[in-house]
C-alpha cells in the first residue's frame, strides 16, 4: 500500500509546520531551566491534560493495541491493567497533589526534597537519575520497533541501505529519520515546544478517530463481526482461561494466544492487579508524565491536569482502535489466512488504513499517528535530559554555570540518549516483548522503593538506594533465567528482592534527619505510617492539620477505575452494536461521573 501523492503532502507539511513551530518557540523556551523543562509553570493545566493525552496516544502503542483487541475481542479491555493504566486514576486522585507541593523541577530531585542531601540522600538521588535514563532507553526501542513498522507501509520510498558495515532496512531507515526530525524540534522548543505541537496533534487525532469510528460503524454488521469471530469474543468477562479457540476462522491466531502467555487470563489478572497497586502507589516513573505534573501552576491544577488526561484520551483513542480492528476482522481475514504462520499482527493497523481510510484523510490519519508519535517521543526526549544535565552535572559538577551553558548540555544530553537508545532498538524483538519487559520487569525493580517513600517515616535514602539497585539487578537477570515464563509472573520475585533491599538498607542504617522528614511532611501531606513525625510536628505547631484522607482517596480510587474502565468499553460496544452493554457502561460512565465531582473535584485543594 502506497500513499498518494496528496496524502504524502499532508503529512510532510504536518511535519514541517511542527519543526518551523519548534524553532519559534525556541527563544522563550531556552530563557532558563525552568522555562526550557517545565515551561515556567504558566502553561494552563488543561493545555497540559490534552498535550498529556497526545503523548500517550503512540503509534506502538495504538499498533498493540489494535492487535490485542483483534486477538483476544473484548477481553483485551483488562490486558492494558499490564501497565497498569489505572495508575493514572492514582495519580489524578491524590499522587499529583502529593507530588506538585514539591516545587522541584524533575523527579531525581524530588528524591533530595524526600530524604536530604546528605549520603544516602545523593545515592538514592543518583540511582533513580540512573533508572530514569534506563527507562528512556527502553522506551525509545520500544518507539523506533512501532514507527519503522508503521512508515514503510505507506511510503513509497526503498530507503535501505547496504554500505559496507552500515546496513539498515526500509524500516530502520524510516525510523532513524521520524525520530530525528523528532528531535530537531524538541530540542530547540522545549516544552513549548512539545505542549504546542501536542495540543495541535490531539485535535488532529480526535478528528482521525471520529472518521475512522464512522467508516467502521457504517461499513460492518454486526452479523458480519460475529461471523468472523469465534465464540466468546464479543464477551468483557471471562473465567480462570481466555477460552478463545480460532480454530475454523484464524488458526494462526492461537500460535500467538500461546506465544503471549495470556491464555491463563484468571491468573493474569490477578498477577496485574498485584502489580498494579505496587507500582500505581509507587507513582509515575520520572518520564514525561511526571514532567506534566510538575508543570502545571498548582497541585489542584495537577490532579484536574491527571483527570482530564484519561477523560480526552481513551474514548476517542479506543474509537479508533474498535474501528480498525472491526474492520481488520471482517475484510483482512482472508488475506491474514493466506499468509499463513507468518502473519505480523503488529500491521494490523497500517493496513486497515490503507484498506478502508480513503484518499485525503489517509494523510489526514497518518499526520495524526505521526502527530502522536512524535508528541509520546518528543516528552521523553524533553524529561530526559533535565536528569543527565540539572541532577547530575548541575548538581555535582558544575553548580554555578550559566543557564545557557545548561541548555547547550541539555541538547547535548538529548542526542546522546536517543543515539544509545536507537542501539537497543536495533535488537528488538517485537513492540509486545518491549511492552511486557518495561511494564512488568523494569518497573517492577521500580516499586518496592517508591511505594515506601510515600508511606514510611523511617524509610531513608539508603534504603531507597538499595532497593533500586536490587530492582535494577533483578529486572536485569531474572527474566532471561526464565525465558519461557511471561515477564508479569516475575513481578512478585523482583519486587521481594527490591523489597530486601529497602528493608535491610534502610534497618542497617540511621533515620533521616528529622527537620527533613518534618519538611517534606508538612508540605507533602502524605498519609501513611508518619506516625513518629505527625507528632513532632504537631508539638510545635498544633495548628498542623495532618491528612485524613486515605478512606475517601481509597474510594475515588475505585470509582476512578471504574470510570476509566467505562470509556475504554464504550466505543468497543458501541462498534460490535452491543447496544443493551453499551447501555450499562454509559449509565455507569454518569454515576462514576457524578461521585468523583461529588467526592474528589469538589474537594481538590486551591
Amino acid at each position: 500500500m502506497r500513499l498518494s501523492t496528496l496524502d504524502i503532502g499532508i503529512t510532510l507539511g504536518y511535519v514541517i509546520i511542527t519543526i518551523l513551530f519548534g524553532f519559534w518557540v525556541s527563544k522563550r523556551a531556552s530563557k532558563d531551566m525552568q522555562s526550557y523543562f517545565l515551561g515556567g509553570n504558566s502553561i494552563k493545566w488543561y493545555y497540559l491534560g490534552l498535550s498529556n493525552a497526545s503523548g500517550m496516544f503512540d503509534i506502538s502503542g495504538t499498533m498493540w493495541t489494535v492487535t490485542i483487541l483483534f486477538v483476544y475481542g473484548l477481553k483485551s479491555a483488562w490486558i492494558p491493567w499490564l501497565w497498569p493504566v489505572w495508575n493514572q486514576v492514582f495519580v489524578m486522585v491524590f499522587l499529583a497533589i502529593w507530588l506538585r507541593r514539591s516545587g522541584v523541577l524533575t523527579g531525581a530531585q524530588w528524591i533530595t526534597f524526600r530524604f536530604g542531601d546528605q549520603t544516602g540522600g545523593r545515592l538514592s538521588h543518583i540511582i533513580v537519575t540512573v533508572f530514569a535514563i534506563i527507562s528512556v532507553f527502553g522506551f525509545i526501542a520500544y518507539f523506533f520497533e512501532g514507527i519503522g513498522k508503521f512508515a514503510v507501509i505507506f511510503f513509497p520510498w526503498d530507503l535501505s541501505l547496504n554500505a559496507g558495515f552500515l546496513q539498515l532496512t526500509s524500516e530502520q531507515s524510516y525510523a532513524l529519520l521520524i525520530i530525528a526530525i523528532t528531535t530537531l524540534y524538541t530540542i530547540k522548543g522545549g516544552m513549548y515546544s512539545v505542549v504546542g505541537t501536542e495540543v495541535l496533534q490531539f485535535i488532529i487525532m480526535t478528528i482521525s478517530c471520529v472518521v475512522v469510528g464512522y467508516i467502521a460503524f457504517t461499513s460492518v454488521t454486526a452479523d458480519q463481526i460475529q461471523a468472523a469471530v469465534p465464540p466468546g469474543w464479543t464477551s468483557l468477562f471471562f473465567g480462570w482461561e481466555m477460552n478463545l479457540d480460532w480454530t475454523g476462522y484464524l488458526e494462526s491466531v492461537n500460535t500467538r494466544i500461546e506465544e503471549d502467555g495470556f491464555g491463563a487470563i484468571g491468573l493474569l489478572v490477578i498477577a496485574m492487579i498485584f502489580k498494579g497497586i505496587f507500582a500505581s502507589l509507587a507513582g509515575p516513573v520520572p518520564s514525561y508524565d511526571m514532567q506534566r505534573v510538575l508543570s502545571t501552576p498548582t497541585a489542584g491544577q495537577a490532579a484536574k491536569m491527571s483527570g482530564l488526561t484519561m477523560l480526552v484520551l481513551y474514548f476517542p483513542r479506543y474509537l479508533m482502535v474498535a474501528g480498525f480492528a472491526v474492520l481488520a476482522l471482517v475484510y483482512l481475514t482472508p488475506e491474514f489466512e493466506q499468509m499463513g504462520s507468518n502473519i505480523d499482527f503488529e500491521t494490523v493497523l497500517p493496513l486497515a488504513i490503507g484498506r478502508f481510510i480513503p484518499p485525503g484523510f489517509q494523510g489526514l490519519l497518518l499526520a495524526g499517528l505521526l502527530a502522536a508519535f512524535m508528541g509520546t517521543f518528543a516528552a521523553f526526549i524533553n524529561a530526559a535530559p533535565a536528569y543527565l544535565v540539572n541532577d547530575l552535572y548541575k548538581k555535582y559538577i558544575n553548580p554555578d554555570a550559566s543557564d545557557k551553558t545548561y541548555i547547550r548540555y541539555s541538547y547535548l544530553a538529548s542526542f546522546g540518549l536517543v543515539a544509545v537508545g536507537l542501539v537497543g532498538g536495533f535488537y528488538a524483538q517485537s513492540i509486545n516483548s518491549l511492552t511486557v519487559w518495561i511494564t512488568s520487569a523494569l518497573y517492577g525493580g521500580y516499586a518496592a522503593a517508591n511505594v515506601l517513600k510515600w508511606i514510611w517515616w523511617r524509610f531513608n535514602g539508603y534504603g531507597y538506594f538499595w532497593g533500586m539497585v536490587g530492582g535494577l539487578i533483578g529486572a536485569t537477570f531474572i527474566p532471561p533465567l526464565f525465558p519461557d515464563v511471561s515477564a508479569i509472573y516475575l513481578f512478585p520475585v523482583i519486587l521481594l528482592i527490591s523489597l530486601a533491599g529497602c528493608l535491610l538498607g534502610t534497618i542497617l542504617t540511621p533515620a533521616n534527619d528529622m527537620d527533613v522528614l518534618e519538611g517534606f511532611y508538612r508540605k507533602t501531606k502524605p498519609w501513611g505510617f508518619w506516625g513518629p513525625v505527625r507528632d513532632h510536628l504537631l508539638s510545635k505547631d498544633p495548628s498542623f492539620q495532618p491528612n485524613t484522607a486515605l478512606g475517601r482517596d481509597v474510594f475515588n480510587i475505585l470509582v476512578g477505575i471504574v470510570w476509566q474502565m467505562t470509556l475504554v468499553v464504550m466505543p468497543m460496544y458501541l462498534l460490535i452494536r452491543q447496544s443493551t452493554a453499551l447501555a450499562i457502561a454509559f449509565a455507569l460512565f454518569l454515576l462514576t461521573t457524578w461521585l468523583l465531582k461529588r467526592f474528589w473535584w469538589d474537594r481538590l485543594p486551591e
